[in-house]
């Protein structure tokens, strides 16, 4: 007889879920591409101290609209270049912009 074998709750419901990360934008100098750092906290497990644990992320930014201190949200993708894994899904926060640096007088 053949078996046929049933999905269990300890098996994953759907392998294709895309994985989602929140992070802040610390570089967006490259054409269609930004760095995201994503900070970890987790409490150590002997001494209960909250430990933080930032990673930098390449994503794909195809229009160009994240900036420098925008907090975003980026999903996970097919490789599209050597360190690219990630594309920009939304931006959740914009930075504050800066105002114009004024630049001394000269006389």
């Amino acid at each position: 007889m053949a078996e046929t074998r049933t999905q269990s709750a300890a098996e994953p419901q759907a392998a294709g879920r895309r994985k989602i990360v929140v992070g802040e934008v610390v570089s967006s100098r490259m054409h269609k591409t930004i760095v995201v750092q994503v900070v970890r906290k987790k409490a150590h497990p002997f001494y209960g101290r909250v430990v933080s644990k930032a990673k930098k992320f390449y994503a794909h930014d195809e229009k160009n609209v994240a900036r420098v201190g925008d907090v975003v949200r980026l999903e996970e993708t097919r490789p599209l270049s050597k360190l690219k894994r990630w594309r920009l899904k939304e931006v959740v926060r914009q930075a504050a912009l800066l105002p114009e640096a004024t630049l001394p007088e000269v006389s």
